[in-house]
């Protein structure tokens, strides 16, 4: 069957100068974002958290699987049922499960096993990664570069809440199965990461750390 095509819709024709304007104001926009740890209760609207979630299932995915979901938990029981098995997991990651060398690299960092912002923080988005996909008759397809295409989506995710003036913070606890349990997702779903959103506290405070430059992360040939 010969793919189905339809035209490209035209890009904006900025000049070289503007294109770089835009280029260098996004770029000074995302050297604010920090990872957030110290939250405030105060809500959240819902509508920008649904346009950056529209803004990540936008993001280019192997052969147009798009296998993610989002899971936008908002209920305060289950955010603490969220906590009370994270906390469970991240106690055994400190306390034994992790590596020397790993611990050592999270010290400068200040983490420890203690999640207070699974509950404090308004909305915690869990995203899914679906490891293969459904048919409307019922059978299975296979998904492609699932990993790959879960993290770009991600990556539009925590750009757009930024975007909006959002704190956010990605939590991995490791392993992360009880949070297909809790919120009730198939089989099919196996869980990439919850990332917290709300707003930063007014004392909250983040490690003093620098990022490489571009020199260090980019060769031009």
């Amino acid at each position: 069957m010969p793919p189905k095509l339809q035209p490209l819709e035209p890009y904006p024709a900025f000049t070289d100068e503007t294109r770089v304007a835009r280029a260098t104001a996004f770029l000074d926009a995302m050297r604010t974002r920090r990872t957030v740890r110290d939250f405030t209760d105060k809500a959240v609207p819902m509508e920008a958290v649904k346009a950056a979630i529209a803004t990540a299932g936008l993001a280019p995915n192997g052969a147009n699987r798009q296998p993610w979901h989002f899971v936008v938990v908002t209920d305060s029981a289950i955010k603490h049922a969220i906590r009370e098995a994270a906390e469970e997991e991240e106690r055994a990651f400190y306390n034994g499960r992790a590596p020397k060398e790993w611990l050592e690299a999270l010290e400068p960092l200040g983490t420890d096993w203690r999640k207070p912002f699974l509950e404090t923080a308004p909305v915690l988005i869990v995203v899914f990664q679906e490891t293969w996909g459904r048919v409307p008759s019922g059978g299975r397809v296979k998904n492609y570069y699932v990993t790959e295409s879960v993290g770009i989506a991600t990556g539009f995710l925590l750009a757009a809440l930024h975007q909006a003036g959002l704190a956010t913070l990605t939590h991995t606890p490791s392993p992360m199965g009880f949070l297909r349990g809790i919120l009730k997702r198939p089989s099919n779903e196996k869980a990439a990461m919850i990332v917290v959103v709300g707003h930063a506290a007014p004392d909250a405070q983040v490690p003093a750390i620098t990022k490489k430059p571009l020199d260090e992360i980019a060769t031009f040939v």
